[in-house]
């Protein structure tokens, strides 16, 4: 495919600001999670992962060897499986209390998937074969 490493880095990109909008909301406590700030709850940040798996992965897209574009189809599983584990961790209901969720956890394994599938359609240049 002859764009897919710049929708690669538009994806990594679009990943990294997804990361700063809701992903859930609990009406109990009142607590709006994002993938950067997840105060009242154990979480941590939930995001933070894949902005540094994102992170690679734009620079690896960038790099046109052959050993990169292999190296980021497993950083770009990573972070997907990375953003499904968010999913599952985030949205997850604990005690009776279910989260409603938002657009940004959806956007977030959409975006992830989307990196991934770039990463398996690079444009590499490949030596002349001798004969």
């Amino acid at each position: 495919m002859k764009h897919s490493q710049l929708i690669g880095v538009i994806a990594v990109i679009a990943l990294m600001s997804v990361c700063f909008i809701p992903w859930s909301f609990i009406a109990s406590k009142q607590i709006i999670i994002t993938g950067i700030s997840a105060p009242g709850t154990e979480f941590g940040k939930p995001g933070l992962m894949n902005i540094i798996f994102g992170s690679i992965s734009l620079l690896l897209f960038l790099i046109p060897n052959v050993w990169a574009k292999r190296i980021n189809i497993f950083i770009a599983a990573m972070n997907l499986a990375w953003a499904i584990r968010n999913y599952l961790l985030v949205t997850t209901c604990y005690l009776g209390d279910c989260p409603e969720k938002r657009i940004g956890i959806y956007l977030l394994l959409l975006v992830s998937v989307t990196i991934l599938m770039m990463t398996f359609l690079p444009k590499i240049k490949l030596p002349a074969e001798k004969k």
